[in-house]
């Protein structure tokens, strides 16, 4: 009868003023209807290792779906003995009640209740699933007023003609909230008992069948008294209905709240809560899918398996590296490390760390930026990016492996566009033992500066700044000379400098100091410019994702930029077996030798002018690494080796051979153990000499 009324929009004797609020309702309820029926709840994400093993979940209403036979008969009882102990014989509204209501709120009277337990569902999937992200929507959802109670009315009566008596229950103790981030009955069972809804004896379905009224009056841990009263009227109720023996009741109602811990127990809802060595791939992870075209909104909500490409041993090892180079809380110096799969079709990350860990609390040596996917290591990567300006003149056929190149102690540069008032550029090698000329191949191994600025300056700035992004820097170069997006807003000072105004790609135009490494750069885009080496000249992006799947285990297409074949596969060959000297007879010699390293591989180090940053890019086997050591406090200094690293004014300060590549021999020495030597490919002799 009430469902014939709601539908006719007329509500005798009030017609008038009901009427024309049904109807108005009635225009709105049918697209209203057809949300509920299509949003689904929001659902934890799950981010995992390559073997499945779960690193973060990500959500924003902690929700643990059961369906009804997965919930204990106890909380079916309580929650319709005290919220609507007609539940099973209404229609989706309670005539008596709502009638009564009616006119008594359209002839001016204080507004009142009456809703059922399938309105309470309605109401409740309203605010917390469709319009969870509209606040003026939630308000209207939550108003005091007739035509609230109208929509709600017609749609209970909707779903009760639709969804059995069972499911609306469930559905309504799936989607109802339980303070906080906790959501549903299944969430709310595991936070404040550690069990599953199936499980939930008397006293532990009261109280929250008791707390859905109000979550936070009736909160155990910050109204425990308050919760209590209310737990035993519930307990009451159920005698009351005949669902409880009232000789049970005393022993129930004397029964302590018996909830878990100080607040609810729920798992981390971030990327912070991963472990230590998987917090920067998670937000990695989480990032790439964002380009991808997934929002945060939709990746905290949707329910998803994200099945990522970190392999937690070699995440493990090389955490237990860094850690063991620079302790996690060593103020002011970070160590980043990065490895990457090489490939011709894709380029998996397998461990992304770092002796810092992913948080909010730089007491304990973490940080709420992701270290080394970013720009972060604003001090460069020094002469590593002698790699750019080698291979851009081997591509060029400006020089190859055998070309001698000009080495004199010191020299003066003239920049590139230079003018009458151009001041020239000055650089110095340092030390004495460089010879003079020196080949390309030795100049790789030992790293004398004045060479490769003048093969630079011979190959012109747009070549090498063009292979450096082609080789893995595209998304370092799109950041200004301090590590962030360029500055445009006119009302910022900073946006008339070109130091902050410009990208790297667009500043470095007429800078010889490029290839000496002293800007900007993210670590986990050397280790893939390694990794494109080592893949024959092919880039593809740092591939943090295996597979995405939705809460219905069906996958979910993740889009990935295609990869690209940027040099030939001659040079990308030369240019390993130009560094794979770098380890027996180069800058990082000596350190492989105390460290017992001998097999083939490939690196570069770097260290810059004031040794706040050092680095080694290399890589052996499967393995494309990049590690780097770098100043990272308010107050940056020469960073000097030791036990520990650490800051200071040491006057013989860190190299990438004696700070930055000890973690990477000792990671790959116990990855690789008891593996055959995987040798260098020969180099390809059209690139061995200039051609031009």
């Amino acid at each position: 009868m009430l469902a014939g009324i709601l539908v006719a929009g007329t509500m005798a004797p009030v017609a008038i003023g009901a009427g024309v609020l049904s109807n108005q309702v009635s225009d709105s309820v049918d697209t209203i209807s057809a949300d509920l029926a299509h949003a689904d709840p929001p659902l934890v994400t799950t981010v995992t290792d390559r073997n499945g093993g779960a690193i973060a979940t990500l959500y924003s209403q902690y929700r643990v779906p059961v369906t009804a036979a997965q919930i204990a008969t106890t909380m079916k009882a309580a929650i319709v003995d005290i919220e609507d102990r007609r539940f099973y014989t209404e229609g989706g509204v309670d005539p008596q009640g709502m009638l009564r209501a009616a006119v008594n709120n359209s002839s001016g009277g204080n507004v009142q209740g009456a809703s059922t337990i399938t309105q309470q569902y309605v109401k409740n999937y309203l605010i917390n699933v469709v319009d969870r992200g509209n606040k003026n929507a939630q308000a209207q959802d939550r108003e005091d007023s007739l035509a609230r109670k109208l929509r709600e009315a017609k749609m209970a009566v909707q779903v009760s003609q639709t969804v059995s008596k069972d499911d609306v229950l469930a559905d309504y103790l799936n989607v109802v909230e339980f303070s906080g981030t906790v959501y549903g009955i299944g969430a709310a069972a595991q936070a404040y008992f550690g069990t599953t809804a199936d499980k939930l004896t008397v006293p532990q379905a009261a109280l929250l069948a008791g707390m859905v009224n109000n979550p936070s009056v009736y909160n155990p841990y910050s109204h425990p008294d308050q919760a209590l009263k209310r737990r035993n009227v519930v307990i009451d109720s159920m005698v009351t209905a005949h669902s409880l023996p009232a000789a049970y009741a005393a022993t129930a109602k004397a029964t302590p709240l018996g909830v878990v811990g100080t607040h609810p127990q729920t798992p981390p809802s971030t990327c912070m809560g991963a472990a230590p060595d998987a917090g920067f791939f998670c937000t990695y992870a989480v990032n790439y899918l964002e380009k991808a075209g997934l929002t945060a909104d939709q990746i905290d909500t949707g329910g998803y398996v994200v099945k990522t490409t970190m392999d937690p041993h070699v995440s493990q090892v090389t955490k237990d590296a860094v850690d063991g180079n620079v302790p996690t809380t060593q103020d002011g110096v970070a160590n980043t490390f990065a490895v990457i799969q090489p490939g011709s079709s894709q380029h998996q990350v397998l461990a992304m760390v770092a002796n810092r860990n992913y948080g909010t609390d730089p007491a304990q040596g973490e940080t709420s930026t992701d270290i080394v996917a970013d720009a972060s290591n604003k001090f460069g990567a020094g002469s590593s990016f002698k790699i750019f300006t080698t291979a851009a003149a081997m591509v060029a056929g400006k020089a190859g492996l055998n070309t001698p190149l000009p080495n004199p102690m010191s020299n003066c540069f003239t920049p590139p566009n230079a003018n009458q008032y151009t001041h020239c550029y000055p650089v110095s090698n340092d030390g004495t033992s460089y010879p003079d000329p020196i080949t390309v191949a030795n100049g790789l191994a030992t790293s004398p500066n004045v060479a490769f600025v003048g093969l630079e300056s011979q190959v012109g700035m747009p070549a090498v700044l063009d292979m450096a992004r082609k080789l893995g820097l595209r998304n370092t170069l799109a950041t200004n000379d301090a590590g962030n997006p360029p500055i445009t807003d006119p009302g910022n000072a900073l946006s008339k400098n070109p130091q902050y105004n410009q990208p790297q790609s667009t500043y470095f135009q007429n800078l010889l100091s490029f290839t000496l490494g002293n800007s900007p750069v993210s670590p986990l885009e050397m280790a893939n410019v390694s990794a494109t080496l080592m893949s024959g000249g092919t880039w593809c992006a740092p591939n943090p994702i295996l597979s995405v799947t939705d809460r219905d285990g069906k996958p979910v297409p993740v889009q990935q930029p295609a990869c690209e074949q940027v040099i030939p596969q001659g040079v990308a060959a030369t240019l390993e077996s130009g560094l794979s000297q770098d380890t027996t007879i180069g800058t990082s010699a000596s350190a492989a030798r105390n460290a017992g390293w001998t097999r083939p591989d490939i690196g570069k180090t770097g260290t810059t002018q004031q040794s706040e940053s050092v680095a080694f890019v290399g890589g052996v086997d499967n393995f494309a690494v990049s590690s780097m050591v770098f100043a990272d406090g308010p107050h940056p200094a020469e960073i000097c080796p030791g036990t520990p690293v650490h800051l200071g004014n040491c006057g013989h300060g860190a190299f990438g051979g004696t700070v930055a590549a000890p973690p990477y021999f000792s990671s790959m020495s116990t990855l690789l153990a008891g593996q055959p030597d995987i040798p260098i490919p020969p180099p390809d002799p059209a690139y061995l000499d200039a051609r031009s």
